[in-house]
């Protein structure tokens, strides 16, 4: 979920991509398809949406938040919830745009689409330029480690201390929570994604690969030679992090906004909302009472 980041925009732009290759090729296309649609009137943004029968949906081709499935079709946590709410909110069609993740937010507010539909995590940066719904999920970290976890790995400050060899993710957020535990930046592997990481681990190469507790418990499941540890809080600052992920909309749509999270709400409470986020690999641990006021602090 994307180029290297420098260290003062990891946050803003998080990525954790694993099919990014497939959906950016459809995600030229779907792109300029948009740009002739481009100028979408402001105001209310949910009678708009109703009146055009169609949202379009900015997502990142990334497993399992939003991506192109073997049939090639377009799934994924965010689009499969987007699909519920929005028909119960009157809207029938969702049409996905894939794109760059960190084309997101700015496709958003050029209107190449109407909502960002990507898992997105919820963070102070990003809340300076959208707003979000309260997140869908909660989630911890986790690290890809050799079977049996022979350096006994369980949080960063570990990998401090026994000074493993450590990697992750092209503009993961772990990048800096690792320095943040004193990890020294310059000495991360930076690598694709986490089947890379899981591939790195697997040979030796480094000692450690820190992702999302869902996706590195997904990547290691068929894997003989690796494992993924207790998913477990960063500490930044003295204090525990834990992320979580919303539907990104313009600033002046508070209206659709509003009327998304009311629905969210009441699937949250009902168990539909699990009920389709477990179909990809989401477990009760990563359902949350968090509320986008909070992440954005």
């Amino acid at each position: 979920m994307a180029p290297h980041t420098a260290p003062h925009t990891r946050h803003a732009i998080r990525r954790r991509s694993l099919l990014l290759g497939a959906a950016g090729a459809l995600g030229a296309a779907g792109v300029a398809s948009a740009t002739g649609c481009a100028r979408v009137p402001s105001g209310d943004g949910l009678a708009r949406l109703r009146s055009q029968g169609t949202v379009r949906l900015g997502i990142a081709g990334e497993v399992p938040y939003g991506y192109i499935d073997e049939q090639g079709e377009f799934t994924g946590e965010a689009p499969e919830l987007a699909k519920a709410v929005f028909k119960r909110l009157g809207i029938a069609n969702v049409q996905p745009v894939a794109t760059d993740f960190a084309s997101l937010i700015p496709g958003l507010n050029s209107q190449q689409f109407d909502v960002v539909s990507a898992g997105m995590y919820i963070n102070k940066e990003r809340c300076a330029q959208v707003i979000f719904s309260d997140p869908e999920y909660q989630m911890l970290d986790s690290f890809i480690v050799p079977k049996g976890n022979p350096k006994n790995l369980r949080s960063y400050e570990d990998v401090v201390r026994t000074k493993a060899k450590f990697a992750t993710g092209t503009g993961y957020a772990e990048i800096d929570y690792a320095v943040a535990a004193g990890y020294p930046e310059k000495d991360i592997v930076i690598l694709q994604d986490q089947v890379a990481g899981l591939n790195a681990v697997e040979s030796g190469r480094v000692d450690v690969f820190a992702g999302t507790a869902l996706t590195t418990r997904e990547v290691v499941r068929k894997s003989r030679k690796a494992e993924s540890t207790e998913p477990f809080a960063a500490v930044v600052d003295g204090k525990k992090k834990i992320d979580g992920g919303g539907f990104a909309f313009r600033p002046t749509d508070t209206e659709l906004r509003d009327a998304f999270n009311g629905e969210i709400h009441k699937m949250k409470k009902s168990g539909e909302l699990f009920r389709i986020l477990s179909r990809f690999g989401f477990t009760k641990a990563e359902m949350t009472e968090l509320t986008a006021k909070e992440l954005c602090r």
